[in-house]
C-alpha cells in the first residue's frame, strides 16, 4: 500500500549513470549563501572564537531576551529572493533590522557568539533567518555560534543543522554571559567555554543522526551521498499490525508506516527518515528549496518528488522584487512540468487551504511543508509539520525527510460548546492556559469524543499549533472527516487510524469546552488572550478589521461572520464604524468564488454582498496582510483586530498592533467600532441562526 510515487528520471538519465556520476555541487552562485561543504564540516579539533553579542531584555534588567521569533530575526520585507544567483543578499541586510540595527557591524567586529534566552527562533519556517545569520559572519571570514536557553524553535534548529550553522542550547552559559566575554566553541565535540569567566559547558546533546548530519557538513552533503540510492528505492507505506499499533499514538503510527528504514525504532527522541506524501512550499520558501534540489540532484536528473508550490506570499504587492521572487517558482514548475493542482498560481489559494481542497492532503498521510502552518493538515487526520526550505529541497531530491520525533501529548475536549464559541476561541484559550512554556515542542493529539467540532474549527486549532510551538497537532479521522471528503468527491487511500489503547502520552490534558467563551488575544502573543466580553469594557478602537488567512478563511468561517452582519443589519447596524476598514481574504480562489453565490441562510444574499453591504471589501486569496505585506498591512501606530494566527511584534506591519479573534468577533467589532463579541450588539445566540 503506497500512493507515493518512486523517483522519475529525466529522459536519457539512467540509474547506473547516477551511481557513476554521484552529483556534484553546481558552480557556487555569485553572492549566494554558502551551504555545507568544508567550511561547515566537522573540521577536526577546530576551535571557533569570538566575543559575546547579547540580546538583553529591556523590560527585565539583567535578563537575556526570551522569545525572539524569526519575524524579528528576518522581517518579512527582507525575506525576498530575487534570483537564485543572489539568494541571501536581502537576508543579510535584514538580519535583526529592527531589534538590533547595528547587528551586522557588531558581528563584523568580532561579536560572533549570539547569546539569547529561552524559546529562541520560534515561529516561521523562514530559512532566511539561519542562512542570513551565517552569511553575515562569513562575509568577514568569521563563523557564528548561536547560544540560547531552553526550547529553541524546532524548525530553526533543524535549518541550522542543515546549513552548518553552529547552534548550542545551554541555559547555564546564557545565564552566566556578560557583555565583553570571550567564548570558544570546539566544533568536533561541541564543547562551549566562556574564556573570560573560566567556565566550560556541555550543550544539550543532538541525536545520533543529527550529529551525523552536522559532521557531514549539512543536508547538502547528506543529500548528495544518499541521492542515487533514493532514486532506486520504491517507497513503502505499511501500517503497523494491531499489536504494534496498540502501543503507539496516532502520530507515531503514521510515522511508523512511512519509515524509510523499516527496522528503525519509532519513539520520542529518535531521528528517522520518513517518506512524504506531499512536499509543499510557497513562493516565499520555494527559491531556497529549488537551490537545494539543484545542488543535490544536479538540476536535471529527476523530476522533483512529491513537489507542490503555491504562489501565496509575495503576490499582489506590485513590487518588482516580489514579482521576480514569484517568477522563480513559476519557472521551476514550468521546467519540470508541475501543473495544477500541484502548482497554484497567484489567487488560487493559500496552500494550507488549497492543497486539502484539491485532495492532495488525506488522512493518514505525512506532510512536511515549508511553512510553519503546515501543521494545519492535522485537522484532516494527517501528520503535518513545518520544515525549512533545505529540508524540503532534500525531500524533493530523495522523497523523504529527516524527522526527530517529539514527545507525545494529548488534549481531550469535554463538555459542550458555548454560544459564539469557535475553533479560534478554543485554541486561544488553550494557548492562554499553556502560558509561556506552550506545548514544549511536543506532538499534540486532540480528542473530539463528542464529535462537535466541524472541520473549520479543527483546521484553526491544528493550524495554530505553530503558535503553540508543537511539532504537530492532529485529530483522528472520524465521521466528520469522512463527510468532508465525501462532499468533495475525494477518495481516501489509507484506512482510519486511532491511537492505541496502550499508547504513552507525556501529558494528558482535558479542556472543558463549557468553560470556553469568545476570546480576543492582545499584542504581542496569541496566548495573551482574554474573554472578549471583558475586552469590550475597555472600548479598544482600531483602524482595520481583517478576516481570512489560512487559519480562518474557509466558506464556513466567512459564513459565520456574514450571519452576524445580517443579524446586526436587521437590528439597525448597517455600516462598519466610522474610520474602520473592513477587509476579507478568502482562504482560496474556490472559496472566493463560492462566497459570491446566493446563500440560503442569508435570505439568498451572498456572503460577499453581505460584507459589501456594510462597507466591506473582498480581496484576493493570499497571505500578505498576515505578515505585513501589501496595501492592507499595518502602518506604524495602526491597530487591527483580525482572524489571523500570529500577532507578534511587527508581524502585521512595522509598528502596528494586531489583535486576534474569531471571524464572528471581528465582524461584530467592525460594526461596534471597538473590540467586542456579537453579544455586545444585542444579538442573542441561536444555534439554528448562527451555528455553522
Amino acid at each position: 500500500m503506497s500512493p507515493i510515487r518512486p523517483a522519475r528520471l529525466k529522459p536519457g538519465v539512467t540509474p547506473e549513470a547516477l551511481e557513476r556520476l554521484a552529483p556534484r555541487p553546481l558552480p557556487a552562485p555569485g553572492g549566494a549563501v554558502k551551504t555545507g561543504g568544508d567550511d561547515a564540516s566537522h573540521g577536526g579539533d577546530r576551535i571557533v572564537r569570538g566575543a559575546a553579542l547579547i540580546f538583553w531584555d529591556p523590560g527585565r534588567p539583567g535578563r537575556k531576551r526570551d522569545t525572539i521569533d524569526t519575524d524579528q530575526i528576518t522581517p518579512s520585507t527582507d525575506c525576498v529572493s530575487e534570483s537564485l544567483e543572489a539568494l541571501d543578499a536581502r537576508w543579510k541586510e535584514g538580519a535583526f533590522r529592527h531589534l538590533m540595527p547595528d547587528f551586522r557591524r557588531r558581528v563584523g567586529a568580532g561579536e560572533t557568539f549570539l547569546i539569547a534566552g529561552d524559546r529562541f527562533a520560534i515561529g516561521s519556517s523562514r530559512e532566511m533567518s539561519p542562512a542570513g545569520l551565517k552569511a553575515v559572519a562569513e562575509e568577514t571570514g568569521r563563523e557564528m555560534v548561536i547560544v540560547c536557553g531552553r526550547d529553541m524553535g524546532d524548525i530553526f534548529r533543524r535549518n541550522a543543522l542543515n546549513l552548518g550553522l553552529h547552534v548550542v542550547q545551554s541555559p547555564e552559559a546564557v545565564e552566566d554571559a556578560r557583555d565583553g566575554d570571550t567564548f570558544t566553541f570546539e566544533v568536533a565535540g561541541r564543547a562551549l567555554a566562556n574564556v573570560t569567566q573560566g567556565k566550560t559547558y556541555r550543550p544539550l546533546p543532538l541525536t545520533e543522526v543529527e550529529e551525523g548530519i552536522r559532521r557531514s557538513g549539512g543536508i547538502f552533503e547528506v543529500g548528495r551521498r544518499e541521492f542515487a540510492a533514493a532514486t532506486r528505492a520504491v517507497p513503502r507505506v505499511e501500517l503497523p499490525d494491531a499489536a504494534a499499533a496498540r502501543r503507539m499514538t496516532l502520530t507515531e503510527q503514521i510515522v511508523w508506516a512511512h519509515r524509510v528504514d523499516r527496522d528503525a525504532e519509532v519513539k520520542p527522541g529518535t531521528t528517522l527518515r520518513v517518506y512524504a506524501d506531499l512536499l509543499p512550499a510557497s513562493d516565499g520558501t520555494a527559491p531556497f528549496a529549488i537551490h537545494t534540489f539543484n545542488q543535490i540532484t544536479g538540476g536535471a536528473t529527476i523530476d522533483p518528488r512529491q513537489a507542490a508550490i503555491a504562489s501565496d506570499h509575495f503576490v499582489f504587492t506590485g513590487d518588482a522584487g516580489d514579482d521576480r521572487q514569484t517568477a522563480i517558482s513559476r519557472q521551476f514548475a514550468a521546467a519540470h512540468g508541475i501543473g495544477a493542482p500541484h502548482y497554484a498560481a497567484p489567487g488560487d489559494g493559500i496552500f494550507h487551504f488549497y492543497f486539502p481542497e484539491q485532495g492532495l492532503i488525506v488522512p493518514g498521510g505525512f506532510y512536511p511543508g515549508a511553512d510553519s502552518h503546515s501543521r494545519a493538515y492535522g485537522a484532516y487526520g494527517a501528520v503535518g509539520i513545518g520544515v525549512g526550505s533545505t529540508t524540503l529541497g532534500f525531500g524533493w531530491s530523495t522523497g523523504y525527510v529527516y524527522v526527530s520525533l517529539a514527545k507525545q501529548r494529548r488534549v481531550a475536549f469535554a463538555g459542550r460548546l458555548q454560544p459564539w464559541v469557535t475553533g479560534k476561541d478554543i485554541v486561544l484559550e488553550l494557548l492562554r492556559r499553556w502560558g509561556s512554556a506552550q506545548a514544549c515542542g511536543m506532538s499534540v493529539e486532540f480528542v473530539d469524543a463528542a464529535a462537535q467540532l466541524p472541520m473549520t474549527f479543527r483546521n484553526t486549532i491544528a493550524n495554530m499549533m505553530a503558535e503553540g510551538e508543537a511539532q504537530n497537532g492532529i485529530f483522528a479521522r472520524d465521521a466528520i472527516t469522512d463527510a468532508w471528503y465525501r462532499e468533495r468527491g475525494i477518495g481516501l487511500p489509507y484506512p482510519p487510524l486511532i491511537s492505541g489503547a496502550d499508547a504513552r502520552f507525556e501529558r494528558d490534558e482535558r479542556l472543558e469546552l463549557t468553560d470556553v467563551v469568545p476570546m480576543i488575544a492582545k499584542p504581542f502573543s496569541p496566548g495573551n488572550a482574554f474573554p472578549a466580553a471583558e475586552v469590550a469594557r475597555e472600548r479598544i478602537t482600531f483602524d482595520k478589521a481583517l478576516i481570512g488567512s489560512c487559519t480562518n478563511g474557509s466558506y464556513d468561517d466567512l459564513l459565520g461572520a456574514a450571519l452576524v452582519v445580517r443579524a446586526a443589519a436587521r437590528a439597525g447596524l448597517t455600516n462598519v464604524a466610522r474610520g474602520v476598514a473592513f477587509v476579507v481574504f478568502p482562504g482560496s480562489g474556490m472559496v472566493r468564488r463560492q462566497i459570491e453565490r446566493p446563500e440560503p441562510r442569508l435570505d439568498g444574499v451572498s456572503i460577499a454582498d453581505a460584507f459589501r453591504s456594510i462597507g466591506g471589501v473582498i480581496r484576493q486569496s493570499w497571505c500578505g496582510p498576515c505578515f505585513g505585506q501589501g496595501e492592507d498591512a499595518l502602518q506604524c501606530g495602526q491597530r487591527a483586530i483580525t482572524s489571523f494566527n500570529r500577532n507578534w511584534q511587527n508581524r502585521m506591519g512595522l509598528g502596528g498592533e494586531g489583535y486576534l479573534a474569531s471571524p464572528s468577533v471581528v465582524a461584530a467589532s467592525a460594526l461596534a467600532g471597538y473590540m467586542a463579541p456579537p453579544s455586545e450588539l444585542g444579538l442573542e445566540w441561536s444555534a439554528e441562526r448562527f451555528g455553522v
